[in-house]
């Protein structure tokens, strides 16, 4: 029997589901750790709610300017290094992280740890979803589209709700909270190492992405022809101010939803465990969030974007008013999970179409340059409001503030029917 045809017959990393799924688990991973379950701990290490939201919002900024050196990820090197080594360095971030949460200024020192993996993760994005379209086929890339969407809302599953349950169990059994905070961190660094040693193994060596590329190319990436085509657009202007302002109630709400689940009764909050955040917010209302975006997707499927985008809109921005009522009157924990459950479904139903909105904006020869220009100003559009979030909600409680969460949705709703949708493909 010839070895070569076993060999070429039996190496896992011909098949795409040997590695689409651990590729994406991996690259949500650390941004839900970074945005969000950074929360959920700072909140329980006594961080106050301005604090956290100011700094952690700030992390965000890689995500907003990723596109900036997304060409030189392109040129130097190949995207499966890129992978690979991304894969390491985030090891040694969450490593680091977990390891500075013992120390007695760990509140900076773990900030930033967080800033340099959030680059390093802003990196890792762009080089899996460049190795996704240099190993895949055309076929195979919408094949393996819902697949890869799937396994990154897996990694929000675990981060915000494995993870801290798990670190809301450790509290409750060992009483201490910053060793609890860093085993969890530990345990995602190991995540790494492992993900890292699979990869290094199992990833293909695709003809496409050759080490043989000159650098000389950084002179021919066409910078300016790429923004001023983008901006050139039919009332630009609108666009963008849709794509800034179309989450900006809901991003204000996000930063804070976990601490007012997590803080006291006489705080304003709900006095939830960490477990139990795990379990409401991370868990329980993520998979409706995921439901929430299949059940959006197929809506504007069937009746199309123009029809349904404001529709979504008001699905996404009206469960807002849960947190009005949870603020005001603190209902136990039994009516927490559905409304929780059900102001994420909303929320998956309108940003699926805010989504799909972005990349309806992505035309012409730069699409792909085009898409990464809108959600870098969809990063900028959450960034914003989540670093005043904390104060803001310091200066008038729970109860107010979520009201003017509420009252922050109408702008980005009625930049709605202003936006350029006549050329919309009918299906």
């Amino acid at each position: 029997m010839n070895s070569d045809n076993i060999t070429s017959e039996k190496i896992p990393s011909n098949n795409p589901w040997w590695y689409i799924p651990t590729l994406y688990f991996a690259e949500g991973l650390p941004y839900v750790i970074i945005n969000s379950v950074s929360v959920i701990m700072y909140k329980k290490m006594g961080i106050d709610n301005t604090q956290i939201a100011l700094w952690t919002s700030l992390l965000y900024l890689p995500w907003v300017i990723k596109m900036l050196w997304g060409p030189f990820v392109d040129i130097y090197s190949t995207k499966r290094n890129w992978v690979i080594y991304t894969q390491v360095a985030m090891m040694v971030c969450l490593g680091s992280a977990a390891f500075s949460l013992q120390l007695s200024n760990f509140f900076f020192i773990s900030l930033g740890i967080f800033t340099i993996g959030a680059f390093i993760s802003a990196t890792h994005d762009i080089a899996t979803d460049g190795f996704y379209m240099l190993a895949l086929s055309p076929e195979q890339q919408a094949l393996y589209a819902g697949i890869r969407s799937v396994f990154y809302r897996m990694a929000v599953i675990f981060g915000t709700g494995v993870l801290v349950v798990f670190a809301g169990l450790m509290e409750e059994n060992i009483g201490n909270i910053p060793l609890s905070w860093s085993i969890a961190l530990a345990i995602s660094a190991v995540i790494f190492a492992l993900l890292f040693v699979y990869h290094r193994f199992i990833l293909p060596f695709p003809d496409s992405d050759s080490q043989d590329r000159k650098l000389e190319k950084t002179e021919q990436i066409p910078f300016v022809d790429i923004i001023n085509s983008y901006f050139q657009q039919p009332k630009i202007l609108v666009i963008v101010a849709f794509i800034l302002f179309y989450r900006f109630g809901e991003a204000m709400l996000l930063k804070l939803a976990s601490p007012f689940l997590l803080d006291t009764t006489t705080e304003g909050g709900l006095g939830l465990s960490t477990a139990d955040v795990g379990l409401v917010y991370g868990t329980v209302g993520t998979i409706s969030l995921i439901i929430g975006g299949i059940v959006g997707g197929a809506i504007v499927a069937k009746y199309g974007l123009k029809k349904t985008i404001f529709p979504l809109a008001l699905a996404l921005n009206l469960p807002d008013l849960f947190y009005v009522y949870m603020a005001y009157y603190q209902p136990p924990i039994q009516f927490v999970y559905p409304l929780v459950s059900l102001e994420q479904f909303g929320y998956g139903l309108g940003f699926t179409s805010f989504m799909i909105y972005l990349m309806y904006v992505s035309k012409g020869e730069y699409k792909t340059s085009h898409y990464a220009i809108s959600t870098g100003i969809m990063a900028l559009g959450m960034m914003v409001p989540g670093m005043v979030s904390g104060k803001l909600q310091s200066l008038v409680s729970y109860p107010m503030f979520f009201v003017i969460v509420c009252l922050l949705t109408i702008p980005g709703m009625i930049t709605i029917f202003f936006l350029p949708l006549e050329e919309e493909k009918k299906a």
